[in-house]
């Protein structure tokens, strides 16, 4: 197949070809076959999209995720849970609202349950989402993307990314695969309903996206109702067939009330119920609106080599009212990327290089003013807090073809970051108040082999070096007292990995192993609710499996299609001679997760399946005192897609058993034993429908 730089000068090329024969004096019918293959060579051109995406994953030694958002949208699409689910080594669980827990290999497993994710570095189109202050999760709406890819680990390497959990791009439609008209809508068990309406075109050298999508629900916990809405939209215009460029823009609004964490009896007895300090303070969480601006444009140098230069401004403010306090936070951030691409030969063999520089800084505006509060009354402003980072990544990575199908890769990375941090009191006799700065350099390399034994056989091995930093709240936040702030190491880690990915009669399947030694890693703990701190550990590791496994088991053309796609991941982390812990397991995510999925497809365009998620216990502690419990839960979808892809429907069944368990948990230091209320139930049984309209 020919390769993304190729084939992309090719197709503007025949278009403009086209577009020329069809302006020339000549007969109605020929003008009318001329637009009638521009349009087929855009189908092909997405049709094409993915495999593109595939096949440039693949060419990554490490494990990688493609997710297709068609089959995504088969069923409810309420959140990033749903986009995420049946990754292998990806543990993705609804916090009852917009937000997940998140964790890739460990990554984040106890920092920032909520507001903002930490230990992933995100992308929308190849742009920084991420920022020194974390990712937020608003923007994050589910129906605006064509696919999302992720690379696990140090697998993002090439993307700037060297955070433990490697990167997640977030790839939106554009005029090029959307339809002039899409109509969705989807609602169901208490009080869910969620609206939406796009349109893409191509228009000539111009191509266009936008959509307008709004969600409400009244959540499953008491006190626990929610609503979003925002708008996304993307411009791309073609100068020439060596220069684009495209303008992106997302706005979203949400606004959260939270019911709070419950005890394991209360779970298991009273799962609906609020936290009664939650209720009584009618703590909320709304998102006032944020916006995320970018352009990306594209030099085509030749047809070997191409420059992509991306700038973006991000202002995401929130109002925390969640305890004693309210929290106005202002939030803003801009980036700015580059990066340089080249295929060559090297001492006489293929060979790529890939060249690539990003930086994302705090704009002066950033900070917090804190509010007392009593009773959902909000009193005079008592504390105020300057937040201020940056975080530069400078990585040259090359691809060897050392023989035929055995690939070298090498990589280096140097990463710049700056963490500053200020807290002044509106009364002197409060606090003494305080300010700390921080500037590291560090470097994170990466070397790696893949071999493509047969057409359906690849092995692949790296050793990589990740860099994480602190967010700049978190030395606030994590001071004992937060009278003064407090300074935290980066986090590091050393990862091996080895693996192997393929086609054959079981199915595409793929197959990980990883070790990671970490260092310092920042791990948060909860003091008292809703007042959590951070802190670097001791040394911990970070090891574990991660498989998949796609499969068609029956198939007849005239009768239908029954398949099975399974995810399984094992996490196996824990302190590695801790003085106080010893080796106890790093609480917050189950050692095991599974997520499996059997389905029957008819010719018609009719299917049904059932599935499962099984998740081990999880401990709740660091000392490992209390855990909650293992938990197996079924659903099943029914649906009918239409031979046109015009129109489909389909209906979502969740946790048919009505199972009781905690999705998500928020570690203390050390229990005792106790019960004490630190887990996020997970949603009942519910029933969702759906259905969408394509006008092509």
């Amino acid at each position: 197949m020919p390769s993304p730089l190729s084939l992309r000068s090719s197709l503007c090329l025949l278009g403009l070809t086209l577009a020329g024969s069809a302006g020339a004096q000549q007969p109605e019918s020929i003008k009318l076959e001329s637009i009638e293959l521009e349009q087929v060579l855009i189908q092909e051109q997405d049709q094409d999209d993915l495999q593109v995406a595939r096949e440039r994953l693949e060419q990554v030694p490490g494990a990688t995720n493609l997710i297709d958002m068609k089959r995504v949208g088969q069923g409810r699409v309420a959140s990033n849970q749903d986009v995420l689910a049946y990754q292998p080594g990806v543990f993705a669980q609804s916090a009852g609202n917009d937000g997940i827990r998140l964790s890739i290999r460990g990554s984040g497993i106890n920092r920032a349950p909520g507001a903002h994710g930490s230990g992933t570095y995100v992308m929308l189109d190849g742009l920084p989402l991420t920022g020194p202050g974390g990712t937020p999760y608003e923007l994050f709406e589910p129906l605006w993307l064509n696919r999302a890819e992720i690379l696990r680990g140090a697998n993002g390497f090439d993307r700037g990314a060297l955070a433990l959990g490697g990167a997640i791009n977030y790839v939106p439609h554009t005029g090029y695969d959307a339809a002039p008209l899409q109509l969705r809508y989807e609602a169901g068990s208490r009080g869910y309903q969620k609206r939406h309406i796009s349109s893409g075109q191509v228009l000539g050298d111009f191509d266009y996206y936008v959509a307008l999508t709004d969600t409400g629900y009244d959540g499953y916990q008491d006190h626990s109702s929610g609503s979003g809405k925002g708008v996304a939209a993307n411009f791309g215009y073609r100068f020439n067939p060596d220069l684009e460029t495209r303008f992106y823009l997302r706005y979203r609004e949400t606004d959260n009330d939270l019911a709070g964490r419950l005890t394991k009896d209360q779970i298991k007895h009273h799962p609906r119920a609020a936290n009664p300090a939650y209720l009584s303070r009618n703590d909320s969480r709304p998102q006032p609106g944020s916006t995320w601006l970018a352009n990306k444009t594209t030099f085509y140098l030749d047809d070997d080599s191409q420059l992509v230069a991306g700038l973006v401004w991000h202002d995401y403010p929130m109002d925390l009212r969640e305890g004693p306090m309210r929290l106005k936070v202002a939030y803003a951030d801009v980036s700015g990327t580059l990066d340089y691409q080249r295929r060559h030969t090297l001492f006489g063999h293929d060979s790529k290089t890939t060249v690539g520089w990003r930086t994302t800084k705090h704009l002066p505006n950033s900070g917090a003013s804190q509010y007392a509060r009593a009773n959902d009354i909000v009193g005079a402003r008592t504390r105020d807090f300057s937040y201020q980072g940056s975080d530069t990544v400078l990585h040259i990575g090359n691809e060897l073809e050392l023989v035929p199908n055995l690939w070298l890769t090498s990589g280096l990375a140097a990463i710049y970051t700056r963490r500053e941090s200020d807290v002044t009191y509106s009364n002197v006799t409060s606090g003494p108040g305080g300010k700390v700065s921080m500037h590291d350099w560090d470097y994170a390399p990466r070397i790696g082999l893949r071999y493509d034994a047969s057409p359906s056989l690849q092995l692949y091995g790296n050793l990589s070096r990740s860099v994480e930093p602190p967010h700049p709240w978190s030395l606030i936040w994590s001071a004992p007292t937060q009278y003064q702030p407090i300074e935290l190491k980066n986090q590091t880690a050393t990862t091996l990995e080895l693996g192997a990915r393929g086609d054959s009669d079981l199915g595409r399947w793929d197959l990980s192993w990883y070790y990671s030694a970490v260092r310092h890693e920042l791990l948060m703990v909860e003091i008292q609710p809703p007042i959590r701190s951070e802190s670097n550990a001791s040394p911990t590791i970070h090891q574990g499996i991660e498989a998949s496994l796609d499969s068609t088991l029956w198939q007849r053309g005239d009768v239908g299609r029954l398949s099975l796609r399974q995810a399984y991941t094992l996490n196996d982390f824990h302190y590695r001679n801790d003085k106080v812990f010893g080796d106890n397991r790093l609480p917050g995510i189950p050692m095991h997760y599974y997520q499996g999925e059997l389905r029957f497809d008819l010719p018609s365009g009719f299917y049904a399946g059932i599935n499962t998620t099984m998740a081990s216990k999880v401990q709740v502690d660091y000392a490992n005192s209390y855990d909650a419990d293992a938990y197996a839960i079924l659903g099943a979808t029914f649906g009918y897609n239409a031979p046109k892809q015009d129109w489909q429907t389909w209906l979502d069944l969740r946790n048919l058993t009505n199972k009781r368990y905690a999705a998500i948990v928020a570690p203390g230091y050390n229990d005792n034993g106790a019960d004490v209320a630190r887990s996020v139930p997970g949603e009942g049984f519910g029933v969702y429908a759906g259905v969408s309209y394509t006008f092509h």
